[in-house]
């Protein structure tokens, strides 16, 4: 029996993407995206703290092409793919891994410096369907 899986990750951009094309002129781009999540602090005087988990995205194709026009240092973004781990050496002799996610798509979601500011580059839905015209 075949198997199947996908992963959806929601966090910000790392570096800007690296851009090439593969010995037989394939596209390929890859950026990182960290994705920080917040726990704790539920109890009086307990300090509220965070994890933040890094994932080296891979787009292929048209997909990499977009990534490559859109995609920047700072933005939030959501990807959905695939996800594999990978055990390596670092450079100080000490053991590493990876969590690489070839991408099936990706929604930019803004950047950072919007949702500081307060501005959403999504406007809401309207308070009410009056105006809508069907």
């Amino acid at each position: 029996m075949a198997g199947w899986s996908q992963t959806i990750i929601v966090g910000n951009v790392g570096r800007d993407p690296n851009f090439k094309y593969t010995q037989s002129g394939v596209p390929v781009c890859d950026f990182s995206v960290a994705v920080t999540r917040r726990f704790g602090g539920q109890q009086e005087g307990a300090e509220r703290q965070e994890k933040t988990t890094w994932y080296r995205v891979t787009c292929w194709r048209r997909l990499a092409e977009i990534a490559n026009n859109y995609v920047r240092k700072g933005t939030q973004i959501m990807v959905v793919g695939t996800v594999e781990a990978s055990a390596y050496i670092d450079k100080s002799g000490q053991p590493a891994a990876t969590l690489d996610l070839t991408a099936d798509t990706f929604q930019l979601l803004g950047r950072r410096e919007d949702r500081e500011a307060g501005y959403d580059e999504f406007a809401p839905p309207p308070d009410s369907m009056g105006d809508i015209p069907f």
